[in-house]
């Protein structure tokens, strides 16, 4: 069973929904994202997310292309976002890592060397927004064979026929994006997100989590009752922004926001919530 197995596992048994923050890597500044992802963790964070900073990323609205600017200003590549990783596990050999990010970095590395560096580091999972699932099969091979979960999107104009190829393509869990956009964009609708949901799950197993469109903690609290995992960036990301050149003081606005969250996901599954959305 794989870290994210067993994490969403855990979580099933405790009627909880996994919380998974999303930062980039090297924003404010290299030397902060380790610290950042162990104060995340503390604060209540199921998995850690790590944007690989990225010139061109077309998924995502302004907040995260100007952290990705901020960090490629330092020259953070992919093997020092690995790097990270693997001095995240010096420390936490339990919580699940999942890199986010673009097909070019891995493409450039070569995916042989990447699985290997990538197995090396304790890297757990692996979603780029750019590769089709139905061009996946060489790189879903690989990954599998360094035990990283390949991780793909679904969106709300995904058709059923290439849902089926996500679900026979993903492992780890499912990412839904909530919306039709960019991050950071919009506003939620939880109602029709839950009957999304519903039908999603008539064709895989795995866990669901949500991305897109989460604000803050009551988003998250809404989100949490139909989904089985909350992802949030860029509620998060823009405080790097606020505290740039200052990543401590990031860390730290980032676990409030974190920790708010938890509280109130937690909330809304215990047994006297309402259960309407």
């Amino acid at each position: 069973m794989s870290r994210i197995e067993q994490r969403f596992a855990e979580l099933r048994e405790q009627n909880r929904a996994a919380l998974i923050p999303y930062v980039t890597a090297g924003d404010p500044e290299p030397g902060a994202t380790v610290p950042l992802m162990h104060a995340l963790v503390e604060a209540g964070a199921d998995l850690i997310e790590l944007g690989v900073p990225f010139s061109d990323p077309m998924a995502d609205g302004p907040v995260i292309q100007k952290a990705c600017e901020r960090a490629l200003r330092f020259g953070t590549g992919l093997r020092d976002v690995l790097a990270m990783v693997a001095e995240f596990r010096k420390r936490d050999t339990t919580t699940p890592v999942v890199l986010m990010g673009y097909l070019n970095p891995v493409e450039r590395m070569g995916y042989d060397t990447f699985a290997e560096t990538a197995k090396a580091a304790g890297l757990d999972g692996l979603l780029t927004v750019d590769l089709p699932p139905e061009e996946s099969e060489d790189v879903v091979d690989l990954l599998e064979q360094s035990a990283i979960d390949p991780i793909f999107l679904i969106a709300p104009t995904t058709s059923e026929a290439r849902i089926d190829h996500v679900a026979r393509a993903a492992r780890g869990f499912v990412y839904y994006v909530s919306l039709k956009g960019v991050t950071g964009s919009q506003s939620l609708d939880v109602s029709a997100l839950a009957e999304r949901l519903e039908r999603l799950r008539r064709h895989t197993g795995l866990p669901l989590g949500v991305g897109f469109g989460i604000r803050d903690a009551e988003t998250a609290a809404q989100v949490a009752r139909v989904a089985d995992a909350v992802v949030v960036g860029s509620a998060i990301v823009r405080l790097a922004e606020e505290h740039d050149g200052d990543g401590a003081g990031y860390a730290r606005a980032a676990a409030a926001v974190v920790g708010e969250m938890r509280r109130a996901m937690d909330a809304a599954r215990s047994p006297g919530a309402a259960a309407t959305v």
